[in-house]
Parts: structure tokens; sequence; C-alpha cells
């Protein structure tokens, strides 16, 4: 527990010096910061025996994510797929120094980076919570100020392609969260293309 422990903390110092600020319930915190305590949270309610891999993929699944913008890449859907999978590489990476430093084993840790990586998403239970984990955490933190900067088409397929990501288990906790009327309008829509 006392790897784990110094391990969370690790993370979080570095998360906290984020300089992107994310504000909630009229408090600022680092963002990224904000989003790993988040998405921990999540994980355990989903999961309350999440295995400590899960738990530490939790804390440092997008650890230091501003050190590399989306502007550094071309726009477009090929840029912004390489820019997903060079972060997901530089966040296992980080996570990787960290866990050595700390003094997990090799195994241990390369169970962190296959969640991390989001490795056999649909068919590994462990990624599987991580994917429903990062979509809950959109939806509760992100998402309403995400749809009001957005055209209905694009909110709408980007919900689309969320709600594919998630399993059952997930979509009842993203249809029991609390929506604004337009914005509980467009899940309706993207569900319905699901069906």
């Amino acid at each position: 527990m006392e790897k784990l422990a110094n391990a969370f903390q690790k993370f979080d110092e570095y998360n906290k010096t984020d300089k992107h600020v994310f504000e909630w319930e009229e408090k600022s915190y680092p963002q990224e910061y904000f989003l790993a305590i988040q998405l921990y949270n999540w994980v355990l309610k989903l999961e309350p025996e999440a295995s400590q891999a899960l738990l530490l993929a939790s804390r440092c699944q997008h650890i230091g994510r501003w050190e590399i913008a989306r502007e550094s890449y071309p726009d477009g859907r090929v840029g912004y797929l390489t820019w997903r999978k060079d972060l997901g590489l530089f966040h296992a990476l980080k996570a990787k120094e960290i866990l050595l430093d700390v003094g997990f084993d090799l195994d241990e840790i390369a169970k962190v980076e296959r969640i991390v990586l989001k490795q056999r998403i649909k068919t590994d239970p462990e990624v599987q919570t991580m994917e429903n984990a990062l979509c809950l955490v959109f939806l509760q933190f992100q998402y309403e100020e995400f749809h009001t900067k957005h055209d209905a088409e694009k909110v709408i397929n980007i919900l689309k392609k969320s709600l594919l990501k998630m399993d059952a288990h997930g979509h009842q906790f993203a249809l029991s969260l609390t929506y604004s009327e337009k914005g509980l309008s467009y899940i309706q829509e993207a569900l319905k293309l699901l069906a």
C-alpha cells in the first residue's frame, strides 16, 4: 500500500504542474490533476474491487497531457489520431518512469501500460472499465461546455463514438448523470443511432 500511495503522490505532483486551469464549482484546479482524480473516482464507482494496476492506470492515464499540444500536429483526422497515439505512448512512458522510481516490478508496470494504452478494449475488462470511466469524466465534467461550442451534428457524432466505446454498465452510469435539456437531447439522438 505504501508503494501505491507513493505512486499516487508522484502522479499527482506531476499533474499539478499543468498550467491549464479547470474551473469546477467555483474552484480552480490544475486541469490534468483534477481530471485524474475524477477518473480515479469513476474507476472506483464502476469497479469497487479494482486491481492495483487499474487504480494506478486511472491516476496516470493522461499524465503530462499538456506537454504534447494538439496544435503541434496537422489538422484533420490523421493528425488527430497520430497525436492521440503519441500521447498514449508518452503517458505510458511517464508512468513507467515513475513506477520504476517508486519500486514497482516490470510485470506490474506492464499491466499498467496495457491499460494506459487501452489494449484489447472490449475484451479486457480492466481496459473496458477505464474506457467507461474516461467517457464518464467527459460527460460529467466537460460535455456541457463542449456541446455549446459545436454544431449538433458534430456533438452527436462524438457522443455516438464515445457511447460505442462504452459497455452496458457504463451506459447505466452515463444515463444517471444530470444534463441540460439540450445536452440530454443530443445524448438521446446519439443513442438512437446505436440502436
